[in-house]
């Protein structure tokens, strides 16, 4: 038997009554190198700012990017109230400039993990983000014709490759010309695109979650049915 198997087939575990019911990762996740940070290694991210969600999910990690103009408050809201260490977004798309360096630096003194920068963000502004602070910049990568040379020389951390479905082929072609950065990557609607973007080289994968509304249906279905 394989021995991964092994170790993970003697993990003992507990779930208790009243907090069995939680949002697991797919397993696929599982199976993603990780990325070790301050210590601790983070294979799974979960896309939310729905707290509780957050607080009754298994992931590694929480990325809290939200398509709206990033407020110190909800990134104070996420951090004090999750249990997982929470990568906040911190603009770089409409919001620019000075202010996604004020809010990355707030960010940080806050307890982030680490923060988001949107995508269109200017190597520059990567460049300022990282003389003030000290914990990860996550750069959102979109398209294989982004400048990945540009940012890391800029001072990413880690690219976040959200390309919908061509997102395995972009995280192959990133590993194929730098092997050693640090990928996470959105892993799509169901496992097989799960396995296609690990397989791809994704040093960790995200995954957006049911809503609370969705997964109150199927509680509600339950209890008219007994």
């Amino acid at each position: 038997m394989d021995k991964e198997l092994i170790l993970q087939s003697s993990i003992p575990e507990y779930s208790g009554n009243l907090r069995n019911h939680i949002v697991e990762i797919p397993k696929p996740i599982d199976k993603c190198g990780g990325i070790r940070i301050f210590g601790r290694v983070i294979k799974s991210l979960i896309f939310s700012t729905d707290i509780a969600i957050i607080r009754n999910c298994n992931a590694d990690a929480v990325i809290a990017v939200y398509p709206f103009t990033p407020q110190p408050i909800i990134s104070h809201a996420l951090i004090m109230g999750s249990d997982l260490p929470i990568f906040c977004g911190v603009g770089g798309g409409t919001t620019t400039g000075g202010r996604v360096v004020h809010l990355a630096s707030s960010a940080e003194f806050q307890g982030a993990f680490g923060v988001v920068l949107n995508s269109p963000t200017p190597n520059d502004t990567i460049m300022r983000v990282r003389e003030v602070i000290d914990i990860p910049i996550v750069i959102t990568v979109v398209s294989e014709s982004s400048d990945i040379a540009g940012r890391i020389e800029a001072g990413a951390t880690i690219l976040n490759v959200s390309a919908a479905a061509k997102t395995p082929w972009v995280v192959e072609k990133i590993k194929e010309k730098f092997p050693e950065v640090a990928v996470i990557a959105t892993g799509g609607p169901n496992d097989q695109s799960i396995i296609d973007t690990v397989n791809a080289g994704a040093n960790a994968v995200t995954w957006t979650p049911p809503t609370t509304g969705e997964i109150f249906k199927d509680l509600m279905t339950r209890y008219r049915n007994n």
